[in-house]
């Protein structure tokens, strides 16, 4: 995939996104947004990378893995777009930031990487994925050498196609097997195995494509990659990581004019989606299938979609018996294999003095969400309630909570946990609470909206007295990498009034809509409890006719 030729957005394409850009910085000041210095004057202009705020506090509860999707790169898409990624505690995709990558190099990588890094407190994620390409596995090298790079199995899967599209061709079964190989294999010798009898079957062994992603399979391959966290439901997942933020928004025929329409509209999609997703969690109760307190101690900890799959984990205990096979003191090695499949059992090691497990099947440091088969350990030793290890607060309903916030901002230096972006966050994720709480009566509700229209009341009294304290450093954002800088003191102070200001409008525009969203939760809440009455009325309807018809 790589090219190296410069992407021009034509027809004041550069303009159109720069003004957009400018004036959502205006409106929320922890709007960031940069572009790359043009130091080769290439035709097709500089790269541009933006994140709003919304993108750069979720990084803060989600940020442990990225996917940097480039789908949009190839010449195929008339928008040079690119996108930073992750997954929230429901299990959908949530944004970190957007790029037009308009000068295709490994200089423009590495310094979209930085940047991208720099809007996100300096704060590396656990793993990244992206397309098999050698100028990002440049920049992440450089930027993020900490970080376990992953390459996209669909990255993988299309250039395969490409590349022996004459063994496709002639071998229909070809493609199948080559999925299966890669995605059903649970151990290293059993794909090492698969691998070579597929190359043997097909008389492919000497294969310059094939023996090229063989020298990468850890990169890849998913049982290489079972010890780091990529945050998948399943380890045996054959989406290979990219998920689908701008899926149905982002299309061959869009144009820079429609990119940002369509930019907005994913955004607002999404959060409905989660709001939706948040919703069904608060308010709806799931089917216990067990009488475990676990699975009850699940039912309140996690979010709805992730409780799902632990429910599914947990149910399949009662068809994968654990064995033991080994005992030296605190440590007692068990096998645990589903009925019929012993062939396919899985090696649980278990240290009682500490409540911890660990399984070969590694889906807990590859999903975050424990298996079956330590769930059959821990069934055999009479565990009835989740260790605190083993749940992860990213999957949970307080994954928002301010105690992320708090953990992140404590690691960075003291300048920036006093930023604007910071106190940005904290104050929303406040206004945020008072939505959940206040969702959950009537006499909540209105306690909550009293609150935030007295705290409407002190913010208008401080804009009209002009007071307040002093703003503190941040990081500011918005011209060719070097981020504007206040050029002397006067212009210093007005740009701090000036934030100030903004800042005041924020609020309210935070408060209004925060009001708005309250309003609905509370039409939601009493449409349920008409619901409730009606379906009252008509029990106690069908009571009486059934007491009439005793009585006759």
């Amino acid at each position: 995939m790589s090219g190296g030729r410069p992407r021009s957005l034509g027809g004041g394409g550069q303009h159109h996104v720069l003004d957009y850009l400018k004036r959502m910085q205006s409106e929320n000041p922890a709007f960031f947004y940069a572009t790359q210095p043009d130091t080769d004057h290439s035709p097709g202009g500089a790269t541009i990378f933006w994140a709003d705020a919304t993108a750069r506090m979720n990084y803060n509860y989600f940020g442990d893995t990225l996917v940097f999707d480039t789908s949009y790169r190839t010449h195929r898409y008339r928008v040079p777009f690119a996108s930073f990624t992750g997954i929230n505690h429901h299990g959908q995709p949530v944004l970190f930031g957007c790029a037009l990558i308009l000068n295709d190099s490994e200089s423009s990588f590495i310094w979209l990487f930085q940047t991208w890094l720099s809007a996100m407190s300096g704060k590396q994620p656990l793993s990244i994925t992206t397309d098999p390409d050698h100028f990002i596995q440049t920049a992440v090298s450089q930027i993020l050498p900490e970080t376990r790079h992953r390459y996209s199995k669909q990255g993988i899967l299309r250039e395969t196609q490409e590349k022996l599209a004459h063994i496709y061709r002639s071998h229909p079964m070809f493609e199948t097997e080559f999925k299966k190989c890669i995605n059903e294999t649970e151990t290293i010798d059993e794909f090492e195995s698969s691998w070579q009898s597929l190359l043997q079957r097909y008389y492919v062994m000497d294969n310059e494509w094939l023996q090229s992603m063989y020298n990468a399979r850890q990169q890849w391959v998913t049982v290489y990659l079972r010890d780091t966290f990529f945050g998948e439901l399943s380890v045996t997942d054959g989406s290979g990581g990219l998920n689908s933020f701008f899926d149905g928004y982002v299309s061959a025929s869009t144009t820079i004019q429609m990119l940002i329409k369509q930019y907005e509209k994913a955004l607002a999609s999404w959060h409905e989606k989660e709001l939706k997703a948040d919703y069904d969690t608060t308010n709806t109760t799931p089917v216990l299938k067990t009488p475990s307190p676990m699975e009850k101690q699940a039912a309140g900890l996690y979010t709805r979609r992730i409780f799902m799959k632990f429910q599914d984990e947990l149910v399949e205990t009662l068809a994968n018996p654990a064995t033991k096979i080994d005992d030296s003191g605190t440590i007692t090695t068990y096998r645990v294999a589903k009925f019929g499949e012993e062939h396919k059992a899985h090696t649980v090691c278990f240290n009682s003095f500490e409540m911890k497990a660990t399984c070969s099947c590694q889906m807990f440091e590859y999903s975050g969400i424990i298996c079956r088969h330590i769930l059959a350990v821990f069934r055999a030793k009479n565990v009835l309630t989740l260790p605190s290890q083993y749940v992860l607060k990213r999957w949970t309903t307080n994954a928002k909570s301010r105690a992320v916030l708090d953990e992140g901002a404590s690691e960075l230096p003291n300048d920036s946990r006093e930023s604007l972006t910071v106190r940005y966050n904290n104050l929303r994720q406040e206004a945020i609470k008072y939505v959940e709480e206040g969702a959950k009566s009537i006499h909540i509700y209105n306690v909550a909206m009293d609150a935030l229209q007295e705290a409407a009341k002190k913010v208008s009294d401080v804009k009209n007295q002009g007071s307040g304290g002093t703003q503190g450093g941040t990081l500011t954002n918005g011209s060719s990498q070097e981020l504007h800088v206040a050029k002397d003191n006067s212009s210093a102070t007005l740009q701090s009034v000036d934030e100030k200001q903004k800042k005041i409008r924020e609020l309210t525009a935070e408060l209004e809509g925060t009001n708005q969203r309250c309003e609905v939760y509370r039409a939601n809440l009493l449409a349920v409890l008409k619901d409730m009455e009606e379906q009252k009325l008509k029990l106690s309807v069908k009571v009486q006719n059934a007491r009439l018809s005793l009585k006759e």
